[in-house]
């Protein structure tokens, strides 16, 4: 077997992002389920016209979940002959929202508070397209692999030949988070909630190996003890 030699190589690449993905949810509680859900059915639709009026398109907006729970009462146990009842339903409708003018941001939560949004807020920024940002993480892994390479091959004595394989790794995003949950009370405001987009980090990793070759001095001496 050929002496050989393989390295991990890690590259990175920052872009500002381009687009934001906001997670909305209405949440309404009321005696029946019926009823519960006609005023989440209410509050939801005055959402999606509202983010519609905003210039959101139809295919950004896409309904993440609908739960209808019932909400008990339990006894606290000093009559053997109470059982738990149902004393309302709790109805919630959430909505995924791709917003690609990140100034928009604030201005949709905002009103999509006003009008009946009381849970949510989660908030991811990231680029409708990540090519060229990956491909410049790729040729950075390789240039890193590289180094890395002729590093240990220079304190080894030896040299690097061609490169025998090249995999990649995981290349993954790693997207800004803000805001983890969000209540009505008080949120509604005079100005835009403030939102700063900040820089997106897209990573890649790559395993190279390559060929081990003898210096020609060594290679050399190599020929003059076999030759005694």
């Amino acid at each position: 077997m050929r002496p050989k030699i393989e390295v991990l190589g890690e590259g990175e690449a920052r872009v500002s992002p381009d687009m934001a993905i906001v997670t909305l949810a209405v949440l309404k509680e009321a005696p029946t389920a019926r009823e519960a859900m006609d005023q989440n059915n209410s509050a939801m639709a005055a959402v999606i016209a509202a983010l519609k009026e905003e210039g959101i398109a139809a295919k950004d907006l896409q309904t993440g979940g609908l739960s209808i729970n019932p909400q008990w009462v339990y006894p606290d146990g000093k009559d053997p002959a109470e059982k738990p009842r149902i004393t309302g339903y709790q109805v919630t409708n959430s909505l995924t929202v791709r917003v690609r003018d990140l100034a928009k941001v604030g201005g949709v939560i905002d009103r999509s508070v006003s009008l009946g949004v009381n849970q949510g807020g989660n908030i991811v920024f990231t680029n409708d397209d990540t090519a060229e940002a990956m491909s410049e993480a790729r040729k950075d892994a390789v240039e890193n692999a590289m180094a890395k390479a002729k590093t240990l091959a220079e304190a080894a004595g030896v040299g690097l030949g061609s490169v025998l394989r090249i995999t990649e790794g995981g290349g993954m995003p790693a997207p800004m988070p803000m805001m983890k949950s969000m209540r009505a009370q008080g949120m509604v405001a005079e100005a835009s909630v403030p939102i700063e987009a900040g820089e997106n980090t897209y990573t890649v990793q790559v395993n190279v190996t390559f060929e081990l070759v003898q210096k020609q001095g060594k290679q050399d001496d190599a020929s003059q003890k076999d030759a005694k």
